[in-house]
């Protein structure tokens, strides 16, 4: 699915300082150099300067291919093996889908761009794999000033937020990426951003086309194993729309009181 392809690619990448996160409205670019000065200098506070991790930490920031939230994420997990753990079981399509938010990126003790620009990479992962629920509880953990890209939280959340149905919300998040972040946001959240919008701009509640989406969010739940409770609800409520579309359409063909054809 095309949203779900555009999710994986890069966004713009920021500058982190642990002690002035960056701002809406005067957000400045930076390089993958300076991000990858900030995220040595961390491992470095975190005592890890031995040879092994610092190989492995030049072979992550040689893959430039990659988006420097990724690299970023990675450098934090060198660091950390609760971090590493997070990220391998976020990324594996095969793993099953998480039913909580991760104990670490609650962790106060941490300096608060590392959970921030964590749960960021963990919550796109999360919706690559289109387990939107998880996602968007991690998503909102954090302001969009807090983490290394904006943008990235921004665009992640809308999709969270639009696949989940929730319209309102969607609609915030959209007008906040393409009014706040619209210099530094990739061409490419701008477009899906739009699509979405315009998308929503014919939902109704009620209707046939309401019914499909609830159905697809349905089949999407029953394709992540979820087929408890919440997924019940869901199928509930969908007959109970069915049916009253069905007596809808049944009202309209009968014929009109006195006997009319």
């Amino acid at each position: 699915m095309l949203l779900f392809a555009l999710l994986a690619g890069s966004g713009q990448a920021l500058a982190i300082d642990a002690k002035k996160p960056p701002s809406f409205g005067t957000l400045d670019a930076a390089s993958a150099d300076a991000v990858k000065a900030q995220a040595q200098a961390w491992l470095k506070a975190a005592g890890k300067t031995d040879a092994t991790t610092t190989d492995k930490f030049e072979a992550i920031w040689k893959q430039t291919d990659r988006p420097v939230l990724d690299r970023l994420a990675d450098s934090f997990a060198l660091g950390n093996a609760d971090a590493a753990q997070m990220m391998t079981e976020a990324r594996d399509q095969l793993a099953p889908a998480p039913t909580k938010i991760p104990d670490m990126l609650r962790n106060e003790k941490l300096p608060a761009f590392v959970p921030a620009t964590l749960g960021l990479a963990y919550a796109r992962a999360l919706n690559n794999r289109r387990v939107h629920e998880e996602a968007l509880d991690v998503l909102k953990l954090f302001n969009p000033e807090q983490v290394v890209d904006p943008a990235a939280y921004l665009f992640n959340r809308a999709v969270s937020e639009f696949s989940l149905l929730q319209k309102d919300e969607a609609n915030r998040t959209i007008r906040r990426l393409l009014d706040e972040a619209g210099t530094f946001s990739p061409e490419r959240y701008k477009a899906v951003a739009m699509l979405m919008q315009l998308d929503m701009v014919a939902w109704k509640n009620k209707d046939l086309s309401d019914i499909s989406r609830k159905m697809k969010d349905v089949e999407r739940r029953l394709d992540l194993a979820r087929g408890g409770p919440v997924t019940q609800d869901k199928q509930k409520e969908i007959l109970a729309r069915l049916d009253e579309v069905i007596k809808k359409l049944e009202n309209q063909r009968k014929p009109p009181p006195g006997g009319g054809t």
